[in-house]
């Protein structure tokens, strides 16, 4: 008998995809620009493979293939959030690779950067970095990448860390609120910097550090006593304030220019970046020729010191929360020409904890364990823990000095900037917040190849975004593992309806996550290529 009359027909679920997904959109940034748009993504590769400047029909494509035109919402690439607190493995109870990369898909964010503490062990050692490594696998729902840590006495490890594809390196200048990762002095600093500066990487700095003054009672910064003296009541945001000045972060700051003729082709950043007084000194540093950025976070540009309420220790973060006008010099620094400007990228600084510690009186303190969950979640969904029945301290609620350090808000970034943005200036656009939280973060941990832009060649990582739709934040939208966050009840303008990753997607506003798929999160090991300068 002939073979073809012997040989069943292939079973459905057997046939392959079309080789193309297409999405379209009369408004999609693609290369920093607003514009029109239809994005052709290969099912293989997960890739970009052709752009075109206008909304073409889906006739203009073969039969079968998956097409959408999301008109009239914008088309985005995934954000980049390159400060992010994982904390796992040690701290899982704060945070974990689970919980929190499902938050950042929540809010678009299809790469995040983790930063080298609160883990235990810390990403300080190669060893280190692969027992992060093997608690990440199989958990994450967005591309992951890993910082390395500086600390006392680890100058041996930094490259065998950027040969294991850190995307930079993190070092604090004043105490960590952590025994496991300690705060660096000039002599430590010096050393990475010499250490570091042949290497395709990114030296950045906690920059504050306590002047010589007199007032100073110690920096045991983040478990316990201010740096310097209460100036009042412990509940009231103002003692706190006034306990970490300006002048820190200028001090720092001053420390690292001053080293840095060590390295003079290494690139180096100041992260969360809150005071203005620091603006001049990188300005300055950047005329003369010194390769030095900053970040600034969600929380810096849109929570202002003067609204902060008594004992509300969801605000508790450092450098601190400052005034106002503070907040109005950030944002005009960032709405420099890009040239011209030193803050470059922003970030969330996820930093979570579990309720207990942060002290929380009961007007501020998360809704009991299932009091409410996000559509489509399942009863044992791990996001959707929480951490009641956990001891309490002796410490008094709203005490915040004894309240641990930390603004909760991977996901919720590209609405608080569209908020904030479109408050200020009903011209404002996506445009910006594409510059900072996409193609700048791609830049600063060297992925500017494949992330951070719609381009012909990239990543298909691809936002979804209703500009015109508000939403409350309630711990459904709130998907990190302790919904403790100071933007809880805020109205924010901005939603993510859909996230890809790599050409799939993986979240969508009305049905959630693709659970039987599972996460598709990969791991960034592959070493940083070539330093560019900013």
């Amino acid at each position: 008998m002939a073979p073809h009359a012997t040989t069943p027909p292939p079973a459905p679920h057997s046939i392959p995809p079309h080789p193309i997904t297409v999405l379209a959109s009369s408004r999609a940034v693609v290369a920093g620009r607003l514009t029109e748009a239809t994005i052709v993504v290969s099912n293989t590769t997960g890739k970009i493979t052709s752009i075109f400047h206008s909304v073409l029909p889906a006739t203009d494509f073969p039969i079968g293939t998956a097409y959408t035109d999301y008109s009239p919402r914008i088309l985005l690439p995934g954000l980049v959030d390159a400060h992010v607190h994982l904390n796992e493995p040690g701290r899982t109870e704060w945070e974990g690779f689970w919980t929190g990369t499902r938050a950042a898909a929540f809010g678009g964010v299809t790469t995040v950067v983790d930063m080298p503490l609160n883990a235990i062990p810390p990403t300080t050692t190669v060893e280190n970095l692969h027992t992060k490594i093997e608690a990440a696998k199989g958990k994450c729902w967005v591309d992951v990448g890993f910082y390395g840590g500086v600390v006392p006495g680890n100058a041996g490890e930094l490259k065998g860390l950027v040969r294991e594809g850190v995307r930079g390196f993190k070092g604090f200048l004043i105490d960590s609120g952590v025994e496991e990762f300690p705060a660096v002095t000039s002599t430590d600093i010096s050393l990475a910097l010499t250490t570091l500066k042949d290497c395709s990487t990114t030296l950045m700095f906690h920059a504050e550090m306590i002047p010589p003054i007199t007032a100073s009672v110690g920096d045991d910064v983040q478990r316990a006593m201010p740096p310097l003296a209460p100036s009042g009541p412990l509940t009231h945001y103002s003692t706190f304030l006034d306990s970490r000045p300006p002048s820190f972060e200028t001090y720092a700051i001053a420390e690292i220019l001053s080293l840095a003729h060590l390295a003079p082709d290494l690139q180096l950043h100041i992260v969360h970046l809150s005071a203005i007084e620091a603006i001049p000194l990188l300005r300055e540093a950047r005329a003369n020729g010194v390769k030095i950025t900053a970040e600034t976070c969600f929380h810096y540009l849109s929570l202002a010191a003067e609204h902060i309420k008594e004992g509300d220790t969801r605000h508790k973060c450092c450098p601190p929360i400052r005034a106002q006008s503070n907040q109005d010099g950030l944002w005009a620094e960032l709405l420099q020409d890009e040239k011209d400007g030193v803050i470059k990228t922003v970030v969330s600084d996820h930093s979570p904890c579990t309720p207990n510690i942060k002290l929380l009186p009961p007007a501020f303190a998360p809704a009991k364990k299932g009091a409410e969950r996000k559509a489509g979640h399942d009863k044992d969904c791990e996001s959707c823990e929480s951490s009641e029945g956990e001891e309490e301290g002796p410490e008094e609620k709203g005490d915040f000095f004894s309240a641990w350090g930390g603004i909760s808000s991977v996901g919720l970034g590209l609405p608080i900037l569209w908020t904030e943005g479109t408050k200020r200036d009903p011209e404002f656009s996506v445009e910006e917040i594409v510059r900072w939280c996409c193609w700048n973060t791609a830049r600063q941990v060297g992925l500017e190849r494949s992330k951070g832009d719609l381009g012909v060649g990239f990543d298909a990582d691809i936002v979804v975004f209703d500009d015109v739709a508000e939403f409350i934040v309630k711990p459904s939208t709130m998907l990190f593992r302790n919904k403790v966050s100071p933007y809880e009840n805020k109205t924010l303008k901005g939603v993510v309806q859909e996230t890809w990753l790599r050409g799939q997607r993986v979240f969508t506003r009305e049905d959630g996550f693709l659970e039987k798929a599972g996460p598709k999160g990969k791991l960034l090991l592959e070493p940083r290529k070539a330093q560019h300068a900013k």
